[in-house]
């Protein structure tokens, strides 16, 4: 019997409409004329889905008791016993009821796959078995329902149902989702924007690697082993050497550059198993691979660049990265090596050739500029080229060996064929060896090489022969015109090599300063860096920038203003202790008395005055003239750095006084009418208590002892404000937090408010975990939330006060549907003496909510706003849970993942 096919259909969470699009498809094949039934499905009491129940067949369930109740489940059996062609079975990670065939929902679909019949079904990926615990850290709802990824993996096909966050959110507010009692519960806890995004993220990544193995079958299967660009996949050969851990850091950089790349490191062995790389290294670049995400594997195979790259191919690689070759100068002329031939077969697949502390013959590799910051490979650093007025020794030995090499091996050998060979070609022979020469080792060299060829010339092969003299003065003057162009050709060489390097010095100074300008154009307060830049490019010990302070040379001190390095010499005061020496950049005290910088007349100290008062200093080594010329820029950017440091300094130490001044401003402009209005109310209302000429009634009485009430109220409230953000501001407020239950505050809050609190609607769940606050702070806080949330909600949609926990954390939540506030402005309306979006200016300095949030703060909580769904603003107060000295296991989570409901065995759809 053909085993039937499965077809999941994934969301990222409940609602994305899963369910939905594959009663879609079951519709689609029905209108085919294929045989169609649904074996199970569970609407959550939503209409569209019901209506898509619609000419569809459904297969009665079958009912169970369990404790007490009773439970309708898939009717397995009917199914098998009706085997149509698809069944639609919905919610594949459904943990079934006690009685049932199966335990879980998955096992029931597996046998109906065997009887032949195709299934359509439907999974969140929170269900995913891989990804259950990343899950409950993102939401912190655990979730019991789970499917194996094998099953889900080894799928025919797998759908994802997409869904933005918001848009999810928005159908959620509209009642799509839940019913309207759950709502605000689901908004504000499993169906944050955070969560949604980070589960929409897992479902997306989760499903790539399911393409991933579609991919992979489907080229297995037809042959193809081309690499296919799809993900960016980086491998890494290691041997086993020092150089591997350099090798790892550097493709996991890579491999980090591209959003889901895959990191793989391979070892290629060799089939007689002599390989010669060290185990434990090998083990710990293992753990260090896998620490890094990646992935570690071995592959035998003799020849390396074939097996490698076969690997590679193998798995659809797109970047290799090798290490610089460890062999000598004569190894690498007699083989091209594995990395030149792993290079040259590599085809579309980029290769990487990472250079390091062990690569040619243990040589220092060479460090490169990127973006204008310093990129250190190994264990190199970035130093100007030594200028150089002509070419190396090296050179120079070696044009010499070939002297003596070429030149007696070249008259052997025209001696030996003498008669064949006129003059004429056996002086070009000369020159082409004298030409070698000159360009290996320059000017002298050539003219040791020129001279000895003009007298081998004479003495070998022009007549007489074996005599020194010449006879012929056409000969001399070829041998003279010999010796003319032997010296202009080494002369050329010469000049041209000190021109290269002189190029080579002049780029490495444009690229410092071009560095330098840069951390001048952005600004940054760049002055530790430069510092330690100008002591790796001129490789000093240490670098001290200094500054004079006094008056008069004799009372002059010299200060340290910031070394970096270690600088065995440092400057000592009156009691000979050192107080400059430091490792990084540090502040330091007074350095030495008198008008010098001088430290002591070292002769590898340099020191290059920028002002009258500011000198660079650095130590180690002296330094050519050509150093000192871009030193110099180093010098004076080292002091715009410092100009900029103390720039920001200041520009820091007045802000607070310009914050507090506009503090001040709009606390005079703010009170001036708000001081004025209750005090003017009160003072009316008592003079006309207190007046003879007016006879009042006991009502008239009444009323005018409530007006000055109800004035000194506010005027009281409002001086409450003040000081206490005064207090705040001045770090003086006194705060005695201790365990309580939100139930314990809201209840008195709403008293305070009034009777306009009266249709506020309250949630506030019982077993909520208390939190740790100070009550009075904390009713003030909630006091101030609400009354701004009456102040703008419409009067059909009262605000909404509702409560969950959260991890270690307990939020409440204050939501209104009023004009809401743009996100922009989100953190404008915690600014004192504002009122953003009032109509109505006359009431209130506009200190509730900057005081809320600064309330909370000090209790170790958070205030933020977020915009309510359908319109609004919904003010989120989060504050610390108080440890509870038992720990409760929650009951299972049901079809809500928002909610805990009674223990039953099932879960979140």
């Amino acid at each position: 019997m053909t085993r039937g096919t499965l077809r999941i259909y994934l969301g990222a969470a409940p609602g994305v409409g899963k369910t939905y699009a594959a009663l879609d498809e079951a519709h689609r094949r029905a209108e085919r004329g294929t045989d169609v039934v649904v074996g199970f499905l569970e609407t959550h009491g939503r209409p569209r889905t019901a209506a898509m129940l619609d000419d569809l067949e459904i297969v009665p369930r079958r009912i169970l008791e369990y404790r007490g109740g009773s439970f309708t489940e898939m009717d397995l059996d009917a199914v098998l016993a009706r085997h149509p062609e698809v069944a639609f079975v919905d919610e594949l990670a459904h943990t079934n009821i006690p009685g049932s065939r199966h335990t879980k929902r998955w096992q029931d679909v597996q046998e109906l796959l065997a009887a032949g019949i195709d299934v359509i079904t439907t999974v969140n990926v929170q269900h995913l078995e891989s990804l259950n615990d990343v899950v409950e850290t993102i939401t912190g709802v655990p979730q019991r329902e789970t499917v194996p990824d094998d099953i889900v993996r080894r799928a025919d096909q797998v759908e994802l149902v997409d869904m933005a966050p918001e848009a999810l959110r928005r159908r959620m507010a509209h009642g799509n989702i839940y019913a309207p009692e759950k709502v605000d519960a689901a908004l504000s806890n499993y169906f944050r924007v955070g969560n949604l995004t980070a589960l929409r993220e897992l479902a997306l990544l989760w499903l790539a690697g399911k393409v991933d193995d579609q991919l992979d079958r489907y080229r297995a299967d037809h042959g193809i082993g081309g690499t296919w660009e799809t993900r960016e996949r980086v491998v890494v050969a290691l041997t086993g050497g020092p150089e591997g851990d350099t090798l790892i850091r550097r493709a996991s950089r890579i491999a980090a550059r591209s959003k889901g790349a895959d990191l793989l490191a391979v070892h290629i062995a060799r089939s007689d198993g002599l390989t010669g790389a060290d185990p434990s290294a090998l083990a710990r670049q293992r753990a260090l691979v896998e620490s890094l995400g990646g992935s570690y594997h071995q592959v035998i195979g003799d020849d390396v660049p074939t097996a490698l790259l076969d690997f590679a191919r193998a798995e659809n690689a797109t970047q290799l990265v090798l290490g610089a070759s460890r062999r000598g100068r004569l190894a690498r002329i007699l083989s091209p090596g594995i990395g030149t031939t792993t290079t040259s077969r590599s085809g579309s697949i980029d290769v990487h050739m990472v250079t390091h502390a062990e690569a040619w013959g243990h040589r220092p590799a060479p460090a490169s500029v990127e973006d204008g910051h310093t990129r250190r490979i190994g264990r190199s650093e970035w130093r100007l080229p030594r200028t150089r007025t002509a070419l190396e020794p090296r050179r120079r030995i070696i044009a010499t060996a070939l002297t003596l090499a070429l030149v007696p091996a070249l008259t052997a050998g025209l001696t030996a064929s003498r008669g064949t060979f006129n003059l004429t070609t056996e002086m070009l022979a000369y020159l082409l060896v004298v030409v070698t020469v000159a360009l290996v080792g320059g000017f002298g060299p050539a003219l040791l090489c020129a001279v000895a060829s003009s007298l081998l010339l004479n003495y070998y092969f022009t007549a007489p022969v074996n005599e020194w003299t010449i006879a012929d003065g056409d000969n001399a003057l070829a041998l003279l015109g010999f010796v003319l162009v032997a010296g202009l050709v080494s002369r050329v060489v010469s000049t041209s090599a000190r021109r290269y390097g002189q190029a080579v010095r002049a780029s490495a100074e444009a690229a410092t300063l071009s560095v330098l300008a840069g951390s001048v154009l952005r600004g940054e307060d760049a002055l530790p860096a430069l510092l330690a830049r100008a002591q790796e490019t001129f490789g000093m010990t240490s670098v001290t920038l200094l500054e004079r302070t006094g008056d008069g040379q004799a009372a002059a001190r010299w200060h340290p203003v910031m070394t970096v390095g270690t600088d065995p010499s440092a400057v000592q005061d009156g009691t000979g202790q050192n107080s400059a020496t430091q490792s990084g950049a540090t502040q330091s005290g007074v350095a030495q008395s008198g008008a010098s910088p001088d430290r002591g007349g070292h002769d590898d100290r340099v020191d290059i005055p920028v002002r009258d008062n500011l000198c660079l200093s650095l130590t180690g080594r002296s330094l050519p003239a050509a150093d000192r010329r871009i030193l110099t820029a180093f010098a004076a950017q080292a002091a715009v750095a410092l100009d900029q440091h103390r720039l920001r300094e200041a520009a820091a130490e007045a802000a607070p006084i310009a914050a507090a001044d506009r503090v001040r401003t709009a606390l005079l402009t703010a009170v001036s009418h708000d001081l004025r209005t209750p005090l003017a109310a009160a003072k009316a209302a008592i003079s006309g208590l207190r007046g003879h000429d007016i006879t009042l009634t006991d009502d008239e009485q009444a009323e005018l002892l409530a007006t000055a009430d109800e004035s000194l109220d506010k005027l009281t409230r409002l001086v409450e404000n003040l000081l206490d953000m005064s207090r705040l501001q001045a770090g003086a407020l006194s705060i005695f937090s201790r365990p309580i239950g939100l139930d314990d505050i809201v209840a008195p809050a709403l008293d305070e408010i009034g009777p306009s609190a009266g249709r506020i609607g309250v949630q506030v769940p019982d077993d909520l975990p208390a939190v740790l606050a100070d009550p009075a702070l904390l009713e003030r806080v909630i006091v101030n939330l609400v009354a701004n949330a009456l102040h703008h909600a419409p009067a059909a949609t009262p605000p909404i006060i509702t409560a969950s926990a959260l991890a270690d954390r307990v939020e409440l939540r204050v939501i209104d549907r009023g004009p809401g506030i743009p996100t922009a402005q989100h953190g404008t309306v915690f600014q004192p003496f504002q009122r953003l979006g009032d109509h109505d200016n006359t009431t209130g300095v506009g200190l509730g909510l900057a005081l809320s949030r600064g309330l909370t703060e000090a209790m170790n909580g958070t205030l933020t706003p977020e915009e309510t769904p359908g319109g609004g603003l919904t003010m989120v107060l989060s504050l610390p849970a108080a440890p509870s000295p038992t720990t409760t296991t929650p009951p299972d989570a049901l079809t809500d993942p928002t909610a805990q409901q009674p223990e039953l065995p099932t879960g979140p759809r």
